[in-house]
């Protein structure tokens, strides 16, 4: 079953007096598992904020999220937290991912704590993260600051796959990288999603990434929008 937004609108600072300032307003889009559906647009636009949404971070004005057919507004709290880990956002920015001031071995661990996964198995499940996104084990020793934002990029994608998500949101995941990282990411997106049937939400303002990366499109401007493929 896929993750579905149905007419969804969304204004701020709306009021009986006044209806506020409107960000987008009946928006219709579904992501498949396995599939991507690329979101671009200029800067600005409430591309994020519809990520937001979508991935249930953010409430509509108006519209319905749906996950396998069921409706966000009328789930339970059991059952919002259930989607919340199986629907999944990846910044722009990876640095604001991780704790300054603690190793990434911890960063990874404090995860594998909250899934209530064995001390005895976080060795293997961090080495198996590690080999998932192609990286040393050595970065496990390493504060955020001394790694470059391909590397953490790569992390942020280990996390959140240790939470076996069914979507990801992706918010300008390449946007902050050099060209040539920027190919490797989204080629291990690729791979990942290959993989694992993952359905991405991609967004971006790069018309050649989401063409690389979408199975279909479309355009988010002056609120409104427009598949194109």
């Amino acid at each position: 079953m896929s993750l579905r937004a149905a007419s969804l609108s969304k204004s701020y600072g709306a009021s009986l007096l006044s209806p506020g300032k409107c960000i987008f307003r009946e928006i219709s889009l579904e992501i498949s598992p396995g599939k991507t559906f690329g979101l671009m647009g200029p800067s600005g636009e409430g591309k994020s904020t519809l990520g937001r949404t979508v991935a249930g971070l953010e409430k509509p004005t108006a519209g319905i999220v749906y996950y396998k057919g069921s409706p966000l507004s009328g789930m339970k709290k059991t059952e919002y937290i259930a989607f919340r880990r199986k629907v999944q956002i990846m910044f722009q920015d990876p640095t604001d991912a991780f704790n300054p001031g603690k190793k990434i071995e911890h960063s990874v661990s404090e995860v594998l704590t909250l899934l209530r996964v064995p001390k005895s198995k976080h060795v293997r499940k961090t080495e198996e993260l590690l080999m998932t996104v192609g990286l040393p084990e050595e970065v496990l020793t390493r504060y955020p600051s001394q790694l470059s934002g391909g590397q953490l990029q790569r992390l942020a994608l280990g996390r959140i796959l240790l939470l076996d998500p069914e979507y990801i949101v992706l918010d300008e995941p390449t946007s902050a990288l050099d060209v040539s990282v920027q190919a490797q990411i989204l080629h291990m997106l690729k791979e990942v999603q290959a993989e694992r049937k993952i359905g991405y939400l991609l967004i971006s303002h790069d018309e050649a990434v989401i063409r690389f990366m979408s199975d279909s499109y479309g355009e988010l401007e002056s609120g409104k929008l427009k598949i194109i493929d």
